[in-house]
């Protein structure tokens, strides 16, 4: 049995069993959980119609993960339950920001040395991290980041989302001098010293353009992969168009303000 602190204006606490999963290796991801150690945070709100899938998809790659549950209105947790899911519950509605930052605070005190965040809604495929963890020994990356746009395969999402993504790119090009392909992609994969900087320092709202320009502004290096998204089949997305103009207007401004806020270590 272990305590978890959840993130948030709150300090919550949950108990939770955690399964040896032992046993003999079973395949290439078995092997690089048990040798490195990775966990697969997945964010959960109302995610009743496709959390089994994607928890089964992880499980058969035989790595760590844990379910982060946003306090969803819909059957999410009671399935988290039944199906003896590992899972962590915010007994309040934090957010992606909030949700994900308790996954990255649990992986770092539970001793993993990466840690990945996949969407709960089946829109990243698990078969990618094991690519993404290679990528990131060979060029030494701090975190890498799943790109729908660099082979412009499986769903490219809506003409204007992209086009707010083409500009987002181009924003943190201008203040960083690092081109990231898709910056607002929420599959990441990031070594220990980024999951130790986003314990104590996370965004709310819409983290991932946010987030990369203060990795890049605190010095580290980030990577992006090809990888192939599917559109998303279940539960519904928590930008929607009304929304489009104001995330744009807010994430820009916190672009800004995170590169002004940060210094690039030297």
């Amino acid at each position: 049995m272990i305590k978890v602190r959840q993130s948030g204006i709150m300090n919550c606490f949950r108990i939770i069993n955690i399964t040896d999963m032992g046993g003999s290796l079973r395949s290439i991801g078995e092997q690089l959980k048990k040798m490195k150690k990775i966990l697969v945070i997945i964010p959960a709100f109302n995610e009743e119609n496709g959390i089994i899938g994607i928890v089964k998809e992880v499980e058969s790659l035989g790595f760590d993960y844990v379910v982060i549950n946003d306090h969803s209105k819909d059957q999410t947790l009671d399935i988290l339950k039944r199906n003896k899911i590992e899972y962590l519950n915010n007994p309040i509605n934090l957010g992606i920001g909030g949700t994900i930052q308790t996954g990255y605070i649990y992986a770092f005190e539970k001793g993993y040395e990466y840690a990945v965040q996949i969407d709960g809604d089946g829109q990243h495929k698990p078969e990618y991290i094991v690519e993404m963890l290679n990528y990131m020994k060979e060029s030494q990356c701090d975190m890498v980041i799943g790109s729908r746009f660099i082979t412009k395969e499986g769903f490219q999402s809506t003409y204007l989302r992209r086009k707010g993504i083409k500009y987002l790119s181009f924003l943190i090009r201008i203040l960083t001098k690092r081109h990231i392909t898709d910056p607002t992609s929420g599959f990441r994969l990031v070594n220990r010293k980024i999951m130790e900087c986003f314990m104590h320092d996370y965004p709310r709202d819409y983290p991932e353009p946010e987030t990369a320009v203060a990795v890049l502004k605190k010095g580290y290096k980030i990577g992006d992969i090809p990888v192939v998204m599917l559109e998303r089949e279940y539960g519904k997305s928590s930008i929607n168009f009304q929304r489009s103009v104001y995330y744009f207007v807010k994430v820009s401004l916190a672009i800004l303000f995170a590169a002004w806020s940060y210094r690039e270590e030297e």
